[in-house]
């Protein structure tokens, strides 16, 4: 137990930056990180060290992430939700940090929003996390040719989103 206990303090932070990243909410990314360690919990002995515990606790996180923003979507049927987040719990980094950077953050979380699941998860999981093609490969359980035209088709409709966004604002 004290084992489990420490890979979740270690990795808990982490799996909670991804799933908010690729699910876009506080409440999903939550509900994914108890998923996550409790598939963990109950694998871990399974567990066969054909990969690093790294990329096996990364694909977990992406795939149970991914399968939150799907589950959502059927369920929701694309409503649109105000998302708020309560300022009392609000980290003291985020509360820290400037206007500025708080918009950008903002305006790229609205960018990646707007990706679908499956080029959201390539995306992070590259620039964010720093994975390699190959690392994300094992992560999703994907083809690198599929990492490789996923990001790619990632990369080009962010870029078309920030020409939108600057033509939309004259600069």
């Amino acid at each position: 137990m004290r084992a489990f206990e420490a890979i979740y303090q270690r990795a808990v932070g982490f799996v909670y930056s991804l799933a908010f990243r690729v699910t876009s909410r506080k409440h999903d990314a939550e509900e994914v990180v108890q998923d996550v360690f409790l598939k963990v919990h109950k694998n871990l002995r399974n567990f066969r060290f054909e990969s690093s515990f790294k990329t096996w606790l990364y694909r977990i996180a992406v795939n149970t992430a991914l399968n939150a923003v799907k589950k959502r979507n059927r369920v929701t049927s694309r409503e649109v939700e105000e998302v708020f987040e309560d300022p009392a719990t609000a980290t003291q980094p985020h509360a820290s940090r400037g206007l500025e950077a708080e918009e950008a953050e903002q305006k790229l979380q609205s960018f990646l929003e707007q990706l679908n699941p499956d080029q959201r998860a390539c995306i992070l999981l590259r620039e964010i996390e720093a994975l390699n093609y190959q690392e994300i490969a094992e992560s999703l359980g994907i083809k690198i040719n599929t990492v490789r035209s996923r990001l790619k088709r990632a990369r080009e409709a962010l870029m078309a989103l920030g020409k939108k966004e600057v033509a939309s604002h004259g600069m």
